[in-house]
């Protein structure tokens, strides 16, 4: 009777678990497929291609920046301003880690890796929705520094097309070695913050904004938030997102992943998935961050 008992409650355990994995991946096929099926079917061509970054400024946002411009260290709001009516699809993210070889070719890679000096990566950012996107980034405990929008790069624009790839550092640089994070120096931990948002931070400059400040005061750029503006951030972080990861590491990029990155156009719904999948839980959720540490050994 008693091995019966340890035998039926052992069944009972591994159908449980088995319950919660088949439950598990039914969440995750959810994500992954409520992200890619908003793709489109076939390949963009040429002819719709859209531009690099689409400027959709609302008629507040202008003057926001320009405010920021004259007084980048403001301590303003920066939540993202939120639209009358909830949008219907929730923020997605995906994106995929890339690593240079030896052969110059970009490699997917764990996000997770150790990375060493002289290793160079690029990520590249699909969103699911347009909007626009910032990326930040901080060394250790340092201070973070917006890397994106640049104002050196399209005029410094961030505004964003759904399903359009971006890389960042920007492949368009002239110089093959800014293409890439190198890693050098001390062992630390690079931190990038990557937030999407359906309209523009308030508190953030970009486009003529940043090009004005920049322009004004190269050594203060790239631009950094004033902490009482980090912290909205922090709090936008911590907002609750389902996270689906593939494991696709190893394969080279497409070259229909270079091609829509390069000519802006859509990805369809036959080009690989992105490495990692992040998606708000809440349909109204104005502001997906992700964060993405990067060891250096």
């Amino acid at each position: 009777m008693h091995s019966r008992l340890i035998l039926s409650l052992s069944s009972a355990l591994i159908l449980c678990g088995l319950g919660v994995g088949l439950a598990h991946n039914q969440e995750d096929d959810e994500v992954r497929g409520a992200f890619l099926s908003s793709r489109d079917k076939t390949t963009n061509t040429a002819n719709t291609a859209k531009p690099r970054h689409k400027t959709r400024v609302p008629g507040t946002a202008k003057t926001a920046n320009s405010n920021v411009a004259k007084n980048p260290n403001t301590s303003g709001k920066i939540n993202a301003n939120t639209s009358s009516t909830a949008a219907a699809t929730p923020i997605g993210l995906g994106y995929t880690l890339f690593k240079r070889d030896a052969s110059g070719d970009a490699v997917r890679i764990d996000p997770a890796s150790e990375f060493h000096t002289g290793d160079r990566v690029r990520i590249s950012l699909e969103p699911n929705v347009d909007g626009y996107l910032y990326v930040f980034h901080s060394e250790g405990d340092g201070r973070p520094e917006m890397i994106f929008p640049d104002w050196r790069l399209e005029d410094g624009d961030n505004g964003i097309d759904a399903h359009v790839p971006y890389d960042v550092p920007s492949g368009f640089e002239k110089d093959e070695r800014l293409r890439w994070f190198t890693f050098y120096g001390n062992p630390a931990t690079e931190r990038l913050y990557i937030v999407v948002t359906r309209e523009p931070l308030a508190s953030v400059p970009t486009s003529e904004a940043l090009v004005a400040y920049c322009a004004a005061n190269k050594t203060k750029c790239p631009w950094q938030p004033a902490p009482e503006a980090w912290a909205k951030v922090e709090e936008a972080r911590k907002a609750d997102v389902e996270v689906v990861a593939s494991t696709n590491y190893g394969q080279a990029q497409t070259e229909k992943e270079k091609v829509a990155t390069t000519r802006g156009l859509g990805l369809d719904q036959s080009a690989p998935a992105p490495s990692v999948i992040r998606m708000s839980a809440s349909t109204k959720a104005p502001v997906l961050v992700t964060v993405l540490d990067l060891i250096h050994k």
